[in-house]
């Protein structure tokens, strides 16, 4: 069968179940950002109506691999966690002043907190999924600039 993407007709055979989803314990993980979409926030009771951007994470972990898709609303009351997405991916040094370059979003790297999530849906059935708790500063190498085999 072939990879490449398409509309099914109504009488197609289709074979593909996709992916296993995967739940990753809580912990610390690499990750990085294989999707971004601009998207628009409708305002809520703790939030007022905005723009936000809503990543794709995907994160390698001992029990496969979870894309996590996780929502950074453009808005002053989220502005911390904005400042952390783009320190943790390097766009950004800690303190510093940043025009978000969301072009550059996609193929960046980083490291997450991720936590689990559990909610009961319409039908009472219990719901597990990862959620981003906090993204991380990178670590500067104490050998930044060190080349092994170079004096």
């Amino acid at each position: 069968m072939s990879n490449i993407e398409r509309e099914f007709g109504w009488d197609d055979q289709i074979e593909n179940d996709g992916p296993e989803f995967v739940i990753l314990p809580e912990g610390d993980y690499d990750f990085e950002v294989v999707e971004f979409e601009r998207g628009r926030h409708n305002g809520s009771d703790k939030l007022p109506p905005c723009n936000k951007a809503v990543i794709s994470i995907r994160i390698e972990g001992p029990e496969g691999v979870s894309t996590i898709k996780h929502n950074l609303f453009l808005h002053s009351k989220t502005e911390g966690m904005l400042c952390a997405f783009f320190t943790a991916i390097g766009q950004r040094k800690r303190g510093e002043k940043l025009t978000m370059n969301w072009n550059q979003v996609t193929g960046s790297k980083g490291r997450a907190k991720i936590g689990i999530k559990k909610w009961t849906n319409d039908n009472n059935v219990e719901m597990t999924f990862n959620e981003i708790k906090k993204f991380y500063e990178p670590v500067e190498s104490p050998n930044k600039g060190f080349e092994a085999g170079r004096f």
